[in-house]
């Protein structure tokens, strides 16, 4: 398999610490429901699932918002849920509702049950990651993804989404055994998943942790980074094309694990908004020449919501918050990727998406030019 050499490798410079003109930026939930072209295009489809599934559509909803925007990174249109549903738990998408499984994990024989999928039911997601690969060119790299296998148990055991995670963490904690195996299980199917992904053609790979900030003190490092850490182990470490592949981690409301998570066999940390960049450059960025993690995120997707003029002054002010960057282009340092602290909201205005965009390049470039 071969691909065009890449016209714009910032991201993967930054993912690898290594020096960058400017920080690059792509966003969470970039190819989305915020954009009219991707709403015309999901019509055609007929569902979310229709969309997902379908080689042709999943490529030209990833490339939709580069065509708006001069972003750094495409990242894979799918869901975190895939992986769950090749398990033969039957997701589906009510409109307005989000996700939800027609079975549900929740006792022994359920348990008993799961097992790693056969990575042919997900021939559709890495069918994508080869069409979307191709049809980049080389412009930017594609980042492939998948779901912790905390995250994926929260829904397997809820059956959807959950505003007090009462089911999975019932089961958690009265029967932490049944939760191991479950947690197993996923770990290896993301990590097989994960790994037929960079057979296909993805340059970069990260897993949402999406809820294990709402696990106690001890019980995430237990049920949620040990499982990361799991993923990580078997994830292969070159691509197709016989580049490296870094791996990013992102926990949502897990900046006070930061510490705990500095160990992870992977190149990047994402952070949420709660975060305060330039503390976790310090604690897990490293020195120039020394090992350390990049940095990803984090500005409040809220953000977006403002004019243009103070959505530029919150960007200078995440980017002077992380500080200025390593720019020896001979060695590596501490490197920022421009984030959202989570998915991008479905009724932000385009246009200021674009104004966040022109002042990530622009003030970053000022950044080095003042360093």
């Amino acid at each position: 398999m071969s691909f065009a050499p890449l016209s714009n490798d910032t991201f993967l410079r930054a993912c690898r610490r290594q020096a960058t003109d400017y920080t690059p930026l792509w966003l969470m939930r970039q190819a989305g429901r915020y954009l009219p072209e991707y709403k015309a295009t999901r019509a055609q489809a007929g569902s979310f699932m229709g969309l997902a599934t379908n080689v042709d559509y999943a490529t030209e909803v990833t490339l939709q918002p580069l065509e708006r925007f001069p972003l750094d990174a495409a990242i894979l249109f799918s869901d975190i849920l895939t992986v769950p549903d090749a398990m033969g738990l039957g997701l589906s998408f009510a409109e307005g509702e989000g996700p939800r499984f027609a079975k549900v994990v929740r006792d022994e024989a359920a348990v008993a049950e799961l097992a790693v999928p056969d990575m042919d039911k997900l021939r559709y997601v890495f069918d994508a990651v080869t069409s979307i690969r191709r049809a980049l060119n080389g412009r930017v790299p594609l980042i492939g993804f998948s779901g912790s296998p905390w995250t994926l148990a929260c829904y397997m055991v809820e059956g959807k989404g959950s505003d007090d995670y009462r089911l999975v963490k019932s089961l958690m904690y009265a029967r932490p055994d049944l939760m191991h195996r479950i947690l197993a299980t996923n770990a290896d199917a993301v990590a097989a998943y994960l790994n037929a992904q960079i057979d296909a053609g993805a340059q970069a790979v990260m897993v949402f942790d999406s809820w294990g900030g709402v696990l106690a003190d001890g019980a995430f490092q237990e049920f949620s980074l040990a499982y990361t850490a799991r993923v990580l182990a078997q994830l292969k470490r070159t691509g197709v094309d016989g580049s490296d592949v870094p791996r990013i981690v992102f926990t949502k409301g897990g900046a006070l694990w930061l510490e705990d998570m500095k160990p992870l066999d992977c190149e990047v940390l994402g952070l949420d908004w709660t975060a305060n960049l330039g503390r976790a450059r310090a604690l897990v960025g490293g020195a120039v020449g020394g090992p350390g993690k990049a940095l990803q995120g984090n500005i409040d997707p809220n953000v977006l919501f403002a004019p243009p003029a103070q959505i530029a002054g919150q960007v200078r002010q995440v980017l002077d918050s992380f500080g200025t960057p390593h720019t020896d282009r001979a060695t590596t340092g501490p490197t920022h990727i421009f984030n959202l602290g989570h998915g991008i909201s479905q009724f932000t205005p385009p246009e200021h998406v674009a104004a966040l965009v022109e002042a990530v390049h622009s003030h970053s470039r000022n950044q080095r030019r003042g360093a």
